[in-house]
């Protein structure tokens, strides 16, 4: 098929890669929400996690560019030391138009995961223009008392004068995105703001890592602001049993949040919010906040 100027030889797409879901469906969800996802992935090196058997099958993470990569499709060389390949380099795609979000697609890749910071138009890596908090619940805690943990870390950061924005993991957790001003710092603000939530909010909130601590709490994980991790995009679908999407959401929303059936979408769903909302994260693209 012709997907804008470039011409892409599609497959298996009857294949169902989750129970009932085809890739010519992921293919087709990543096509509609590509308008307001490719913003959210410009000039950020991906890495992309594909399930060529399905979600049932065995997945592999994927940062370098397979040796069959379209030679059109925009490849960055970013450095990568004590990466698990033992490569010091490694050339990431980086999905910056529609041909090659199809592509990736095709290839699977049905989670597509990304940094807090970016590449230049002509290569050289940024520094940190997001902030974000993980907030994953511990059973048999779930996203309701992420919700409730949502609300007291934005209430933290607006005294330090930052606003920020929700998602949906996609999974059973939620994320919080702080746009800001270009920094090298945002790994530790966002260590010391966790443990300042922990410390007032100890019987529902831990800023450590050890899993022993997180049964009933929510773990505010500052870590995925460490330049060598990523967190995946707005927009992204996950593998579960049935094809969840890492969906922005608004403050009403997480702050009635009662059930986890109040924050889990699909792509139908998604796609029907982003008719009615628009991007609900459009503000992170071009808002940046000076760190305190």
């Amino acid at each position: 098929m012709t997907v804008e100027d470039r011409e892409l030889t599609l497959s298996n797409l009857d294949k169902n890669l989750y129970p009932e879901f085809t890739k010519g469906e992921v293919i087709d969800y990543y096509v509609k929400i590509a308008p307001v996802m490719l913003p959210h992935l410009e000039n950020r090196p991906a890495t992309r996690i594909r399930y060529p058997d399905g979600v049932d099958g065995t997945k592999f993470f994927e940062k370098n560019a397979p040796g069959h990569t379209p030679d059109w499709i925009r490849k960055e060389t970013i450095p990568t030391p004590g990466s698990a390949s033992g490569r010091d380099h490694l050339d990431f795609i980086v999905i910056d138009d529609l041909p090659t979000l199809v592509w990736c697609a095709n290839m699977a890749a049905l989670e597509l995961h990304i940094p807090q910071w970016k590449v230049g138009p002509r290569g050289g890596i940024h520094s940190p223009d997001l902030m974000v908090f993980d907030l994953d619940p511990g059973a048999p805690a779930s996203v309701v008392e992420a919700c409730r943990v949502a609300v007291l870390l934005r209430e933290l950061l607006a005294e330090d004068g930052l606003e920020s924005y929700p998602k949906t993991s996609g999974k059973k957790g939620l994320h919080l995105y702080v746009p800001i001003k270009e920094s090298d710092r945002t790994s530790e603000y966002a260590k010391e703001a966790a443990e300042r939530l922990a410390g007032s909010n100890g019987d529902l909130v831990v800023s450590r890592m050890e899993r022993r601590l997180r049964k009933g709490k929510v773990f505010v994980d500052w870590s995925q602001n460490n330049p060598a991790k990523t967190t995946v995009a707005p927009y992204s679908l996950r593998a579960a049993e049935s094809p969840g999407v890492s969906t922005p959401v608004t403050w009403d929303e997480v702050e009635a949040c009662a059930s986890p059936a109040d924050l889990r979408f699909g792509p139908d769903e998604t796609l029907a919010r982003v008719d009615e909302h628009g991007d609900l994260l459009a503000p992170i693209l071009d808002s940046p906040q000076p760190l305190p």
